[in-house]
């Protein structure tokens, strides 16, 4: 059912809900998705950081007759 929308529909959907919800309020709106949008990827940069930091104070524990089989 989807597949047959085109650019005509797509527009006639983005003028109902214009018209429905006003433009302050989707500004408002997309204001919100951009804050969560930026928060997500802070998040991310965060955790990323965050497992370098583990990752660089590892230690290996394989026993030494271990390490020659590798």
């Amino acid at each position: 059912m989807l597949n047959n929308i085109g650019l005509p529909g797509l527009l006639l959907i983005a003028v109902v809900v214009l018209v429905l919800f006003g433009r302050g309020k989707i500004s408002s709106l997309m204001g919100e998705v951009g804050k969560g949008i930026t928060a997500f990827k802070r998040g991310v940069d965060d955790g990323k950081k965050e497992l370098d930091d583990s990752m660089a104070n590892a230690r290996d524990v394989t026993p030494e007759d271990e390490k020659d089989k590798a």
